[in-house]
Parts: structure tokens; sequence; C-alpha cells
């Protein structure tokens, strides 16, 4: 059975930063040196974890309410990770009572972030050469 759970940056760093690593940087191409950031610290980390213990994905909350570093491991995709983690991340933003949560949302994953009631703010842009779009969805 797979579990989610609340991650500590510095016992979980290594099981995030791997998948992390597999799904931007060596996917995706993001630069390294931009993935791990001085925010990570702050963040309220979700990992998502296999039967076997393996890590499968990730995401994480700023304390300003912003949900990012949202990844699954190729062989998890598709099989409802990516859900479990979005739910749980604005569960833990209700829970903080956060008036809002917000996202960078990779222009492909825009219609994934709708089927949660998130809606596009602003133009598209250019993150890490990769086209982003402002999504948000507020929690009152």
């Amino acid at each position: 059975m797979t579990t989610l759970h609340i991650a500590r940056w510095p016992d979980d760093q290594a099981d995030l930063y791997l998948v992390r690593r597999e799904v931007f940087v060596e996917e995706q191409h993001v630069p390294p040196e931009i993935e791990i950031d001085e925010q990570d610290h702050a963040a309220l980390h979700l990992l998502v974890r296999s039967a076997q213990g393996e890590p499968i994905g990730c995401g994480r909350l700023l304390p300003s309410g912003k949900i990012g570093r949202m990844a699954v491991r190729k062989p998890w995709r598709s099989c409802g990770f990516g859900r479990l983690l979005l739910e749980a991340l604005v569960a833990q933003a209700q829970q903080q009572r956060l008036p809002k949560v917000y996202l960078s949302a990779q222009t492909h994953a825009i219609g994934f972030y709708e089927r949660f009631g998130f809606t596009t703010d602003g133009p598209i842009y250019e993150e890490a050469g990769i086209p982003h779009q402002k999504m948000s969805l507020s929690l009152l």
C-alpha cells in the first residue's frame, strides 16, 4: 500500500530531491541549481511512497499559499498520485486557514488543475524554459 505523509526537509531531502531531480532536471531539463531553493526549508512537504518505501511523488506548500514542486515519477503517472498530492496540499492550506492557494502550472497541466477548481490568472510566461500559467483557488 502506498503512503502519503508530511515530509521533513532535513530528514527526507534525499527522497524529495530524487523525485524532483528525475522529473524536473532529467526529464524537463530544469537547471539543477534552481531546483532546490531557500524556500524548501520553510515549506510543508508531502511525499508519497510505494509499499516498499520508494519515493513516488511529492509537492510543497509555502506559507504564502503557493503550491509547487509537484512531481510524480514516470512509472507511477496516471495512477491518481497527482490528485492525491494536490488534494492533500489544499487540505493542508485549509487547515492553516489560508484564504487561497496559487501555483505556477506548466501549460500542459492547466486542465488537471482546472478539474480541482483552479482558475487561470494573467498571461502565460516562461519559467526555466517552460511555459507556465499562474492559477489560483479560493478557499473561503
